[in-house]
């Protein structure tokens, strides 16, 4: 998780939000996956850092099952970032702060609890959540 606090810090860096995402290979213990957020860089709406790693530690491991991988982010993921979660079959999910307007796993449209969804991943939310919460409070705060 410390290593997906640097992320999402870097992400600040450049002006977006600070959320960062890691992937470890658990077979290899292995890093495939370390990205930040990346939608105003990229002019990109799906460029949330869980979506940047899922593509990454992919591509790492030239495949789209990612059944001995762990996801860990600063931030509870969105509906869109679970959907793809649960669609690459991530076998552990770990996420610092809670988000209660716009998270799709313990708040919103709770993803891994529908019908429609393949996959669910073990999930273990507020990991280092207050320093998490506090990056993105400090980052909310300087554009105000």
């Amino acid at each position: 998780m410390e290593m997906a606090l640097g992320a999402a810090e870097i992400a600040a860096r450049r002006g977006e939000v600070p959320v960062g995402a890691i992937i470890v290979d658990t077979k290899s213990g292995r890093i495939v996956a370390n990205c930040g957020n990346q939608m105003v860089g990229r002019n990109d709406p799906t460029a949330h850092a869980e979506m940047l790693a899922l593509r990454a530690a992919g591509n790492m491991l030239g495949s789209q099952r990612l059944v001995d991988c762990d996801l860990y982010v600063t931030l509870e993921p969105c509906p869109m970032c679970a959907a793809a979660i649960s669609l690459a079959r991530i076998r552990r999910l770990y996420f610092g702060a809670y988000d209660s307007k716009g998270g799709g796993v313990e708040h919103g449209a709770r993803i891994f609890e529908q019908a429609s969804c393949h996959h669910r991943p073990e999930i273990y939310g507020g990991l280092l959540e207050s320093r998490s919460a506090a990056l993105l409070k400090n980052f909310f705060e300087t554009r105000r």
